[in-house]
């Protein structure tokens, strides 16, 4: 079947480990699994539906994705066979989103029902007990009809493909033998009826419902849909977004509660992982921020839930502890540094006056860099940590690049922090941020236009704006003055006026607009350039800054000891600068032996000054 030529993950599973391939620790595992449980023939097939009791009942799959977008695949994790139940999560999910959770929880309630998956039973106030039921799920595809009127089922399946991430087809002999036979469920749909649970088109919704029971997915597939629960509603294949985060919440909760009918108890009590199965031989399995599990073997239990697939899933909770409610986290592991700007500054270079008012005022920066998925309990101890610590820094940079998430909660502490923080005269700059990033709308919609904190998507530009806020405030800023000379040079330091004027008939004059590339990495290293006037910038190929550099600064420099750029420079502003050549710079070297000596002498200096500078930084990192 076309639709299930997916490029196999198998391939991907090895690890290269001294020329030898070898199996990933999860995958030896799930094949471990396979093999052990293939071997239990226990329970029957589902044989009220016709077409089910014709599958073979030895098919047996599980596959793993996990919300990176890998997927683990064992056994039969490529045969189609129909969704059933399993639907009736996905479908609950796309009620909520197409009409609200106002809506849906007026026709349908959220508790467990404790009774078979098919019990024609309402609650006390006439509505389904929970939409993992039959009746809730009927209450669910008649909410849609509702809003898409004969375009229900396309609609559905339309969401199911989304989870999934292709196209899914539908097993239509599965369909009429279920439309067949489903007398049962065609009860309980007139009893909705009859309580305006199910408005009109009765026979419609059941059609509908009948179809989504019937669409055709695989292990893998629903090992995809899972991985999108457990994503925040974002599919890890696609990178789509099928649902919102607070929906995801919502469906987990009513998965654990209810998903496995009136095993659902012992299942959250033994396993412990938000499930759905179904009466095709599914199970689907989710653990938010972490995997997405799903299992394919059509034997049933006495409850409707496939064996094998109880067994894979109480392995792999049981084996690597992925109960929910046995979590365990330090949040103070969530700051990674925590330093001012005495050894880590900006990459700016300043004037030495400036760098004089930095050196004295280090401590009024800090800059905290943080790490993980932050949420109510780390931005907690962050606050904490801030209002604990005897600082004196007037600027305070949050570091969010290695963040992948922020909760709401998280979200509401950092704001009032951030207001908090500004009615002391404290300035919070945030940096490793998009503009457009929905932690920079969440924290300005929850702080005001007034307490806005300024944002970076580089770490040195913040250090570097806030190095400036410091130098400003300390009298420091001055127009930046030309050098037309070289003796202020690091690297021409302790020549003569004729040792300087000598060297400076060698090189020749440049000119560069902004914007303009001076150097381009990875061409031939045959120059050596003095800044005049004017700003550069150095950086690597992929657009990090190694350094900015001003009026008396050289670059290009390793060029004397190295033949190929390493690195591209940039005219920031208007440059006027010397380029002397190598060849001239060693030729005259050869008649000026001393002279060419200092050089050397000054660019080991140089160098020496760099890595000084990396160690101390590395230095304030590895502290953590």
């Amino acid at each position: 079947m076309d639709a299930l030529n997916h490029q196999s993950s198998r391939d991907t599973e090895l690890l290269l480990q001294g020329g030898y391939a070898v199996q990933t620790p999860l995958q030896q595992f799930l094949e471990a699994c396979h093999e052990e449980f293939a071997v239990n023939q226990s329970g029957n097939l589902a044989d009220y539906i016709p077409e089910l009791a014709r599958v073979d009942p030895s098919g047996f799959g599980i596959a793993i994705a996990t919300i990176d977008g890998h997927v683990y695949e064992v056994g039969d994790s490529r045969v189609p066979f129909t969704i059933q139940s399993v639907s009736k999560a996905f479908v609950f999910a796309l009620a909520l989103e197409l009409l609200g959770e106002d809506r849906v929880e007026a026709a349908i309630g959220v508790e467990p029902s404790g009774e078979a998956f098919n019990s024609i039973r309402l609650t006390s106030d006439n509505k389904p007990f929970n939409p993992m039921v039959n009746a809730g799920a009927i209450a669910c595809s008649g909410l849609i009809y509702r809003v898409e009127g004969k375009n229900a089922f396309e609609r559905i399946r339309q969401s199911l493909c989304a989870f999934a991430g292709r196209d899914l087809d539908v097993d239509e002999s599965v369909f009429e033998s279920e439309r067949a036979t489903g007398n049962r469920n065609r009860a309980i749909a007139w009893l909705l009826h009859n309580y305006a649970v199910v408005e009109n088109h009765v026979d419609d919704v059941l059609d509908a419902y009948f179809r989504q029971c019937a669409v055709l997915v695989t292990a893998r597939d629903l090992a995809v849909m899972a991985g999108t629960l457990a994503n925040r509603g974002i599919n890890p294949i696609t990178g789509k977004q099928v649902i919102k985060p607070h929906v995801v919440a919502r469906v987990l909760s009513v998965m654990t509660s209810s998903g496995m009918y009136d095993y659902a108890g012992e299942w959250i009590y033994r396993v412990g992982i938000p499930a759905k199965s179904g009466v095709g031989g599914g199970i689907v399995a989710a653990l938010p921020a972490q995997i997405g599990l799903g299992t394919y073997s059509p034997r049933l239990d006495s409850h409707g839930n496939s064996v094998r697939g109880l067994e894979v899933c109480k392995a792999i909770s049981s084996r690597f502890d992925l109960h929910v409610l046995n979590r365990n986290a330090d949040v103070r592991t969530c700051v990674m540094s925590d330093y001012d700007i005495s050894s880590v500054s900006s990459r700016r270079s300043r004037q030495p006056h400036e760098q004089q008012i930095l050196e004295d005022r280090h401590d009024d920066v800090r800059v905290l860099e943080l790490v993980g998925a932050l949420n109510f309990a780390a931005i907690d101890y962050i606050t904490r940590r801030l209002a604990g610590t005897q600082s004196k820094a007037s600027l305070l940079v949050l570091d969010f690049r290695r963040v992948p998430d922020l909760t709401m909660a998280g979200s509401r502490l950092l704001a009032s922090t951030i207001k908090t923080l500004g009615g002391l005269g404290i300035t919070v700059i945030l940096s490793g941020v998009e503009a457009t990033s929905n932690l920079i709308s969440t924290v300005v919609s929850l702080t005001g236009d007034d307490r806005k904190p300024r944002h970076f998507l580089l770490l040195d530009d913040a250090i570097e704006w806030a190095e400036d806020q410091i130098i400003y405030r300390f009298g420091g800023f001055s127009v930046v003055k030309e050098t037309s000379h070289l003796k202020e040079q690091a690297l021409l330091a302790d020549l003569t006026e004729a040792e300087i004027e000598a060297i400076t008939s060698l090189a020749t004059a440049r000119h560069y607009k902004p914007g303009q590339q001076i150097v381009k990495a990875g061409e031939i290293a045959n120059s050596v350039f003095f800044l005049q006037s004017g700003m550069v910038s150095i950086k690597l190929p992929s657009g990090v800054r190694l350094a900015s550099l001003g009026p008396g600064k050289e670059f290009g420099e390793m060029a004397m000891i190295e033949r190929t750029r390493s690195a591209d420079v940039w005219a920031d502003t208007d440059v006027q600068c010397l380029e002397l050549p190598i060849d001239a710079l060693t030729g005259h070297g050869a008649l000026y032996p001393a002279v060419s000596l200092r050089i050397l002498k000054n660019l080991s200096a140089v160098i020496a000054r760099r890595l000084i500078q990396a160690n101390a930084k590395i230095d304030v990192l590895s502290a953590y």
